[in-house]
C-alpha cells in the first residue's frame, strides 16, 4: 500500500518548490511541459489526492484566527488573549478562542474543527494530556498540510512551526537566586509533572541557582503537582520538611503555599519567603502580596499573532520556523525580603 503523500512530499522528492508542484498539478502555463509531466506522473503513481479542506483554507481567507488554550482559569492565558486580540484587530482579523481543558481528545477534536476552513491559522498552547501522551500527530498533520501554526508557552521540538516561549530556565534561576540572596537555604520547589516542559525548564533554573550556591538539590523538597488531585493536600506534604523558602511555578501553587504557611503559624517573609510565577490578581491581592515572576503574557500574545499573520499573508516555498524567547522579570512584593 503506497503511503499518503502531500504537495510537500512531491516537492522534496523531485527537488522543486511546493508552488511549482501546486502549479503543475493545476496544469499552469507557467511550468514547463517536462516538469509538469514529471510531477503529474509522480502524483499519479502515488495516487495523490489534494486535501480539499486544506486547499480551501489556503485559498479562501476567513480573516479569523483560531486560539486553543489548555484552561481558562490562569491569569497568564487571559493576558495572552488580550495581546493576540489587540494585534489581530489592528490587522483586520478576528479571533476564535477555544479550550482543550488539558484533554488530548478535546484538543484533537478542536483542532480538526478549526482547521476545516473556519480559520486562516492557529495559535496553540499544548494540553497537559497531549504532553503526557507524547502524541503530536494532529499537529504534525497540520504542519504537513501547510496550515499556519504558532505554538506558545508549552511547545515541543518535534513540531516544526513558529514558537513563542518565556525564558523558563532564566526565570526559575532568577526566582531561586532571589530566595538564596534572602538567606534561604532550604527552598522547596512546587512544580508540574515532568512531561509539562515549562515546569521542567523552571526546575532547571532552580537547580542551577542551588549549584551556584553550593547547595545540593534535595528531591524531598521538590513536589510535582497532579492537578486532578487536591492541590493543597499535595503542597502540605512539602511543609513537613524544614523549609525556609518556596518557589512555586504558578500563582495558584504560591497562594496555596502562603495559606499553608499561615495555618502552621509561620510568618511571611520572616520565617519563610515565597515566590510565585505569573503576575496576576491572586499575587497582587494576597496578604502579604506575593513576589512573582512576570511572564509578559500580553507581549507573548502579540508576538504569537504577529508571527502567524506573517505566515498567513506571506506564503513562501522555503519555511524556516522562528522561535521568539521572551525574558521575564522579578516583581518584588511583601512575601520576600528585598535583597540587600
Amino acid at each position: 500500500m503506497k503511503q499518503k503523500i502531500t504537495i510537500k512530499t512531491i516537492a522534496k522528492e523531485l527537488g522543486v518548490s511546493t508552488s511549482t508542484v501546486s502549479k503543475a498539478l493545476k496544469d499552469s502555463h507557467e511550468i514547463s511541459k517536462d516538469t509538469k509531466d514529471k510531477i503529474q506522473a509522480y502524483a499519479n503513481l502515488y495516487n495523490y489526492k489534494p486535501n480539499s479542506l486544506a486547499l480551501q483554507l489556503r485559498t479562501q481567507k476567513t480573516k479569523v484566527i483560531g486560539v486553543i488554550l489548555p484552561k481558562i482559569v490562569h491569569h497568564f492565558f487571559s493576558t495572552v488573549i488580550m495581546g493576540i486580540e489587540e494585534v489581530a484587530n489592528k490587522k483586520g482579523y478576528n479571533i476564535m478562542v477555544c479550550f482543550s481543558n488539558e484533554s488530548y481528545k478535546k484538543e484533537v477534536e478542536t483542532l480538526k474543527v478549526l482547521s476545516n476552513g473556519s480559520v486562516d491559522g492557529l495559535i496553540v498552547s499544548i494540553a497537559n494530556e497531549t504532553l503526557k501522551n507524547k502524541d503530536f500527530k494532529h499537529f504534525l498533520d497540520l504542519v504537513s498540510e501547510e496550515i499556519p501554526l504558532v505554538l506558545f508557552d508549552r511547545v515541543v521540538d518535534e513540531i516544526l512551526c513558529d514558537k513563542v516561549v518565556v525564558d523558563d530556565v532564566g526565570a526559575g534561576y532568577k526566582a531561586s537566586k532571589h530566595l538564596l540572596d534572602n538567606g534561604r537555604k532550604k527552598i522547596a520547589l512546587i512544580t508540574t509533572p515532568k512531561h509539562v516542559n515549562v515546569g521542567t525548564l523552571r526546575r532547571q533554573g532552580y537547580e542551577k541557582a542551588l549549584i551556584e550556591s553550593y547547595i545540593k538539590t534535595d528531591t524531598n523538597l521538590i513536589i510535582e503537582i497532579e492537578e486532578d488531585l487536591d492541590i493543597k493536600k499535595q503542597i502540605e506534604k512539602v511543609f513537613e520538611q524544614d523549609i525556609d523558602g518556596v518557589f512555586a511555578v504558578n500563582e495558584i501553587y504560591a497562594a496555596n503555599a502562603m495559606r499553608i504557611a499561615k495555618e502552621k503559624g509561620l510568618k511571611v517573609p520572616d520565617d519563610i519567603s515565597i515566590i510565585g510565577f505569573t503576575d496576576g490578581l491572586i499575587s497582587e491581592y494576597s496578604s502579604p502580596s506575593i513576589t512573582t515572576i512576570a511572564q509578559h503574557g500580553f507581549t507573548m500574545g502579540q508576538q504569537a499573532v504577529e508571527l502567524l499573520i506573517e505566515r498567513i499573508e506571506n506564503e513562501t516555498d522555503t519555511f524556516k520556523p522562528k522561535k521568539i524567547v521572551i525574558s521575564s522579570d522579578l516583581k518584588l512584593r511583601e512575601s520576600t525580603k528585598s535583597s540587600s
